[in-house]
């Protein structure tokens, strides 16, 4: 880092509020390497550029970020506490390196219950897999979580980690011996299906335990925040995300659960109610808009089919009108691209298209249809910070009750939206990042390091190449193809 800060970045700093809020590290390519919370924005972020800094800082790991930050980019907040929660959800969302790693599944205990088994026990873990587990926690208490399981062992005759069942000639089990019959809840033998059903009475019972630790935790953070002890309150800010995404990913057994297509109605239904639709939304279509401040700039479209996903009717957009930094012309741009391309293929529009953002993105949207000169399906906008649904007409936003199931239904799609375009703008940075490679080759420009990768096709294909073909790509000669060659060697 050089010795002060740019001027263009001292001159951002002058003009940061003295209010609290969120900070976002940038590298040179714009990838988010730290985010941080602050009392006062232009006091902390300006410490980073102090003339010198880098010198005093002891810290290997800070002393690395410092040289690293090219840019910033700032949220503003009401208060300390609303900068701690953002602070963790950019967290999350970012995983930027040089935060300290963000409290997840590994940290903490979890219960474990893999429905592949015969009898399934209840494990204790600190890894959640992606697989077809069903998983409680994490449990930030470990003492409190070993009681509650031997609490359960007497009530609901469950296994454990440490139990060894025997199977009987009959087809049946014998959980435990008969000197902890008298111990353990239930009868020590048991058919499989039996204890399915215990399992089950068990599940629900941890999860309702999860859900009241939940809220003590909620509570015990907010105290912590609002005494000022933010070391604290960060701690169990950390370990209520965890048990929240914990609990949202929290699956059934195996064999799936027979009441979804119900639920699923039911959502249907209470949104054509609540948004005054002619019939239940069975098609519905989701934009949502990705950038990192003007950068990498994608747009995301998702499809619910039922109340579904409907991966295979998922698209993804490259803004192609403009570049920079516009989130109402972006999203003008995609919804328009998608609209006018089924209407030329004659196919028919959603029963609903939502709009991940408030009146201004909804407005872009409406102006693409207007544009194209098309009559528009229902339309609504889903603004994050209150979960208000806009309308494009005179109609009041509508606030839902949280529990609503045409809200959760809406959040469901927007969220799926959301992490549709977030991997879209997390592979197209790292296709930016490998080959930026080539831009520590000396002697190779933009216009020869374009060529190159149009004439390969990709990075990947570069670095296979031999010093031969590589010279055969125009304005390479054999020597200049070799020297790429033995440099992408050594970058692997």
């Amino acid at each position: 880092m050089p010795a002060f800060a740019p001027t263009n970045l001292k001159e951002k700093c002058r003009a940061l509020p003295d209010k609290p809020g969120v900070y976002l590290m940038k590298d040179r390519l714009g990838r988010i390497i730290y985010v941080g919370k602050a009392k006062s924005l232009k006091k902390r972020v300006s410490s980073y550029f102090q003339r010198g800094r880098a010198r005093t800082v002891a810290q290997p790991k800070i002393r690395a970020l410092l040289s690293l930050i090219a840019d910033f980019d700032t949220i503003g907040v009401k208060s300390e506490p609303e900068a701690l929660l953002l602070e963790g959800k950019l967290i999350k969302q970012w995983r930027p390196r040089y935060n300290t790693d963000f409290t997840d599944d590994k940290r903490f205990l979890l219960v474990r219950l893999d429905p592949a088994e015969e009898l399934p026990r209840f494990r204790l873990t600190r890894l959640r897999k992606e697989d077809r587990s069903r998983y409680f926690g994490p449990f930030a208490h470990s003492g409190l979580l070993r009681k509650t399981l031997a609490q359960m062992r007497r009530q609901f005759g469950i296994l454990l980690t440490d139990a060894t069942p025997q199977q009987l000639p009959d087809g049946s089990w014998k959980l435990y011996d008969d000197v902890r019959e008298e111990i353990y809840g239930g009868e020590h033998t048991v058919t499989a299906e039996a204890y399915r059903a215990r399992a089950d009475a068990a599940c629900a019972f941890l999860e309702g335990k999860s859900r009241e630790w939940l809220a003590a935790l909620r509570a015990e953070m907010t105290a912590a925040a609002g005494r000022q002890a933010f070391e604290k309150a960060a701690e169990l800010r950390d370990v209520v995300f965890a048990l929240e995404e914990t609990l949202r990913k929290t699956r059934r057994f195996e064999r799936g659960d027979p009441t979804r297509p119900a639920r699923d109605e039911e959502a249907l239904r209470a949104l054509q109610e609540a948004l005054g639709l002619p019939a239940p939304p069975r098609s519905m279509e989701c934009f949502d808009i990705s950038h990192i401040s003007g950068t990498f700039v994608v747009a995301s479209m998702v499809r619910f089919a039922d109340g579904r996903p409907d991966k295979a009717q998922y698209r993804r957009f490259a803004i192609k009108s403009f570049v920079g930094n516009d989130d109402f012309r972006a999203m003008e741009e995609v919804v328009g691209r998608r609209y006018r391309r089924l209407a030329d293929e004659q196919k028919p529009f959603p029963d609903l298209v939502v709009i991940d953002g408030g009146r201004g993105q909804l407005g872009a949207a409406l102006k693409a249809f207007f544009a194209l000169d098309l009559n528009p399906p229902p339309l609504i906008g889903l603004a994050k910070k209150k979960e208000t649904v806009v309308f494009p007409d005179a109609r009041t936003p509508l606030n839902l009750p949280l529990a609503h199931p045409g809200l959760r239904l809406l959040q469901r799609l927007r969220d799926e939206a959301h992490r549709f375009a977030n991997t879209y703008n997390a592979d197209l940075r790292s296709r930016k990042i490998r080959e930026s490679v080539l831009d520590d080759f000396p002697g190779l420009g933009p216009k020869r390091r374009a060529a190159l990768l149009a004439h390969f096709g990709s990075l990947e294909k570069l670095r296979a190449a031999s010093a031969a073909e590589i010279a055969e790509a125009p304005g390479l000669g054999p020597k200049r193809a070799a020297e790429l060659r033995t440099f992408l060697a050594g970058q692997r």
